[in-house]
């Protein structure tokens, strides 16, 4: 369907296998009928699932016996790498008239994505860095784009119309209406930029930068032996006068790490102002801390009590042999709801579901 121009992404996958839960599958009727209410948004999409549809089916046995085929002839010649599926796979991709055969193929966003940030080689930094700008703006629009039902006619839900109309054979009797939600949740941020995360926080800095640009509800903070808020570097425009407001600014950068003195600043200046039941707080650290552990206990204690969530994404989590043995971690471990790596592009890409 996605080659044919259907929109079918994560989310329809999900909303159509829900729906196959709600009925008997093995119906070629009723799995049909429940796909076609799932995946068709529009007149022509619905009149083009038929043929779709059936298509698909005759393709897969033609394959299957192709499969059959192939397994009987190899048995009888020497061994060489099996054509499988090839019929299907063909038209799928529309290419019923040449010869060409797809293959599998090594993905560099794929292989980019799993990379540890401390490992990638220079000549991939630059690709990384816009693979991640995609990511965070996809994740902030995400977080933005999010509706509820309306009983005023505002934008059709074309979904819940489909679903409700579903028993009256799929006419469209009753349009089902949805509006923006207000999105309420803020997003309160701390990242580490001592020494020990030196690898890391060019990325991360880039991740948040790309975040606050189109995500309102955000404000930043950077800490190592003091706290500084970059809220308002980050939002603006011009990326290279952000970076350079930011050099400016970097007093105690890549030293040590005083966890604790620097949430003691932000719980006396800002916490007032910026903590609520709807603040979702991210700290970003590996956890190595040189200062009062009782202060840190302290501001944790009263940041995770004043907020919806406490989430910290640890660098160091993305290693299997890893555990959080390090005193800061230690004492922060009873008070995080999640705590999660934060080492490559996947793992931030993760950050999506755990918001």
């Amino acid at each position: 369907l996605r080659q044919k121009g259907f929109s079918a992404g994560v989310e329809e996958e999900a909303t159509a296998l829900q729906a196959l839960q709600q009925i008997d599958y093995t119906s070629n009727w009723l799995f049909f009928l429940a796909l076609k209410a799932v995946l068709c948004r529009n007149k022509t999409q619905s009149d083009a699932f038929d043929g779709l549809f059936h298509e698909y089916w005759k393709q897969l046995d033609k394959a299957v016996d192709a499969k059959e085929k192939d397994e009987t002839e190899r048995k009888q010649r020497p061994v060489s790498p099996p054509v499988q599926f090839k019929s299907l796979k063909t038209w799928l991709h529309g290419n019923k008239n040449n010869e060409t055969e797809e293959t599998a193929a090594y993905s560099i966003e794929e292989n980019l994505s799993q990379k540890d940030f401390s490992s990638v080689p220079d000549h991939e930094i630059e690709e990384l860095i816009q693979y991640i700008k995609a990511l965070s703006k996809r994740l902030a629009a995400k977080r933005n784009r999010r509706y509820e039902f309306s009983r005023q006619i505002d934008l059709p839900d074309l979904r819940r119309t489909l679903r409700k109309n579903l028993r009256r054979g799929g006419e469209l009797l009753d349009i089902i209406h949805r509006k923006p939600k207000p999105n309420r949740a803020r997003l309160l941020v701390f990242c580490d930029v001592s020494q020990s995360m030196e690898l890391y926080t060019a990325f991360l800095i880039q991740f948040l930068y790309a975040f606050q640009q189109v995500y309102n509800r955000l404000e930043t903070f950077v800490f190592s032996t003091s706290l500084q808020r970059i809220t308002p570097v980050l939002k603006q425009k011009n990326f290279s006068n952000m970076l350079d407001s930011l050099s400016a600014g970097r007093n105690g950068w890549n030293s040590g790490t005083k966890i604790g003195e620097s949430l003691d600043e932000f719980v006396r200046e800002y916490g007032r102002q910026l903590l609520t039941s709807k603040t979702i707080v991210i700290i970003l650290s590996d956890g190595w801390d040189t200062g009062n552990m009782e202060l840190l206990e302290k501001n944790l204690e009263i940041i995770s009590s004043n907020s919806k969530k406490l989430i910290w994404l640890n660098p160091l989590a993305g290693y299997e042999a890893y555990h959080p043995d390090v005193a800061g971690m230690k004492t922060a471990m009873p008070y995080i709801d999640l705590f999660a790596p934060v080492h490559n592009a996947e793992s931030l890409r993760m950050l999506g579901k755990w918001l």
